[in-house]
């Protein structure tokens, strides 16, 4: 970091601040917040990686050794003061007074919030370190990919990390660091393929290569066409590490010990030497990369951030206004207070009705929604009209040898025009009952959305709403529906104005001969009756396709004026339905507050008159 100029370091640390303080807040539930995400499979040197950034040794071992997403705050203190060290997680905050407690403290966090097996959690591990040896940096350290489950594992382990990666990598805000080992093939390698799946274009990915004192002999220059971006293209391109190894871990070879090592053997070897004369290879040139990379990032970041911290000021504001200042506390004013908050929802209910807009500002797209419902109907009623038309040629035969007399072919058999028709008639009655009760539930469940928006704060009066609601929507239903099965009832009684059935009838005679009628009549003696009888059959079709569906929703407005019947002039509901001022107030300092799980500051100033 040592390239940074004083200037710039000023303009670094506030970036980074600014995420981490939202971050602490809580504001990630709501927004997606610039980050750097580590992934990479297991036994990539992901943890190696960490340390040497962070000068702190993190846990180790086979296996999942990461259990738990770890936030990493790194923040560069002046030299000469002293270290700090900080470990968060769920409502739990410790101080560290020394480095050598912080793998101990994770272990104990993991085991906490996962347990002792060796199963992952989405909780997250804040710790914070404060040191003149580190970057300003913030990483979230996730665990390491796996393929094959061992004993005490979940089967669905290698799953489980999967999806708790993509919830993290698949944000535009979020760079993705990926870790991989020099000496596996990189075209192989997990952790990269899911960046890709999220990234295709390599926007925000940046490669780290690992472990390049075991490249094989011979292999080097592969490692340097990939760190060069000749194998596979990035934008932020790669970086190669050597961080401690077991051996060096082993022999007790401090951090401070590593990164000369490391030093020493880039400047040394023959073939990686030219990357490091590059600024492509050693840890301190990759925090200086990853500090730049998440500061130019917060800065692209901010506009859409701001944008999106606007859009939900303004609904919280909105939230805010439904509130209100909450009930009077005079007994009559609380009376007149409900009764207006109970006219208000029945107008906007009826509102509703009319497509008009909405006061409590509930955007209700009912309208599109029921002629979604009836444009399904319509279809299958001619669904059900062209399999009607197809059936009618096995059919008039049948029908025609039962009560045919000695009537000429191509006279009508009334019993056989009558027949089929109340058949056709019989096949729609339930799919229209059916119908009517899905457009029902449809409005129902509208009422209800309008109930919790227009009532919102007022929990007790919003479920009695919703009984009502109920209730009348399944007294009105029933008779709703013994409506529409009366209907069909005088359906099956073949009648209609002869004016009406003449005019259709004439019409289809006018008309030339019908592709559809031509493939079904064929050379026989029934021939000249199909024909005919398709005629009145289609006339007489287009008629009932005139019958009114009988719909709950003509009787909406009904409905919505029964609602007014709540009983609430009654003053002993008044106390039922209107929660005391305290709760109010407690309701809108929670719309306001959003404790993040490392503090109980609020993202916004809390106004006073609510405390």
């Amino acid at each position: 970091m040592n390239s940074l100029n004083q200037q710039y370091e000023e303009k670094v640390r506030p970036c980074i601040d600014l995420i981490d303080k939202l971050r602490s807040l809580g504001v990630e539930k709501d927004l997606a917040l610039p980050a750097i995400a580590v992934i990479g499979d297991q036994s990539s040197g992901k943890s190696s990686v960490l340390e040497a950034l962070s000068g702190v040794a993190l846990p180790r071992g086979v296996g999942i050794v990461t259990r738990c997403p770890l936030e990493l705050k790194m923040t560069r203190k002046k030299k000469g003061e002293a270290w700090y060290g900080k470990i968060s997680y769920r409502d739990y905050n410790e101080e560290l007074k020394k480095p050598s407690l912080v793998e101990k403290k994770i272990r104990e966090a993991q085991d906490k919030l996962v347990g002792n097996g060796t199963g992952i959690s989405n909780d997250l591990i804040s710790l914070e370190i404060a040191s003149p040896d580190v970057p300003d940096l913030t990483l979230i350290d996730l665990p390491g990919i796996t393929r094959v489950a061992v004993s005490g594992q979940s089967e669905d382990i290698g799953e489980q990390i999967k999806r708790l990666i993509q919830n993290n990598i698949r944000k535009q805000e979020t760079i993705s660091l990926v870790v991989v080992p020099c000496n596996v093939d990189i075209a192989t390698t997990e952790a990269l393929r899911m960046a890709q799946q999220v990234d295709p274009e390599g926007e925000r990915t940046l490669g780290v290569l690992t472990k390049p004192d075991l490249v094989d002999k011979g292999t080097e220059e592969n490692v340097v066409k990939i760190v060069h971006n000749e194998v596979i293209p990035l934008k932020k391109g790669y970086m190669v590490v050597k961080c401690r190894g077991q051996k060096e871990i082993t022999e007790k070879v401090s951090l401070s010990e590593a990164l000369k090592n490391e030093e020493a053997f880039f400047k040394e070897h023959a073939h990686f030497q030219t990357l490091f004369d590059e600024g492509q290879a050693t840890v301190p040139k990759l925090a200086e990369k990853l500090t730049l990379e998440l500061v130019h990032h917060i800065q692209k970041s901010l506009p859409r951030l701001d944008e999106q911290i606007q859009k939900k000021l303004k609904q919280t504001r909105a939230n805010l206004d439904k509130l209100s200042n909450g009930p009077p506390s005079d007994a009559i004013e609380r009376l007149g207070f409900l009764i207006d908050r109970v006219s208000a929802f029945t107008q906007d209910a009826i509102s509703l009705t009319k497509g008009e807009e909405l006061k409590c500002g509930y955007k209700s797209s009912i309208f599109s929604l029921l002629r979604g419902q009836f444009a399904v109907w319509r279809e299958a009623i001619e669904t059900s009209g062209t399999n009607f038309n197809w059936n009618i040629q096995r059919e008039v035969s049948q029908y025609e040898r039962k009560y045919r007399g000695r009537e000429l072919p191509g006279f009508i058999n009334y019993k056989t025009f009558e027949a089929m028709i109340q058949e056709q008639i019989k096949q729609l009655e339930e799919p229209a009952v059916q119908k009517l009760k899905d457009v029902s539930e449809l409005v129902k469940k509208e009422l209800f959305e309008l109930a919790q928006s227009s009532l919102v704060g007022f929990p007790n009066l919003i479920r009695t709403a919703m009984l009502k609601i109920e209730d009348i929507r399944t007294k009105r239903e029933a008779e709703a529906e013994a409506i529409l099965r009366m209907q069909f009832q005088m359906e099956l009684i073949v009648y209609t104005q002869d004016t009406t059935y003449s005019q259709m009838l004439a019409k289809r005679k006018r008309e030339d001969k019908e592709e559809a009628v031509n493939s079904l009549v064929n050379n026989n003696s029934s021939g000249a009756t199909l024909k005919e009888m398709l005629k009145h059959l289609k006339s007489y079709y287009q008629v009932n396709k005139q019958i009114q569906f009988i719909c709950p929703w003509t009787s909406v407005q009904k409905q919505i004026f029964y609602l007014e019947m709540f009983g609430l002039s009654n003053s002993n509901n008044v106390s039922l339905f209107l929660p005391n001022n305290l709760l109010i107030q407690n309701k809108c300092f929670n719309v306001f507050s959003k404790p993040g799980p490392n503090s109980g500051l609020t993202v916004l100033e809390t106004p006073t008159i609510f405390l």
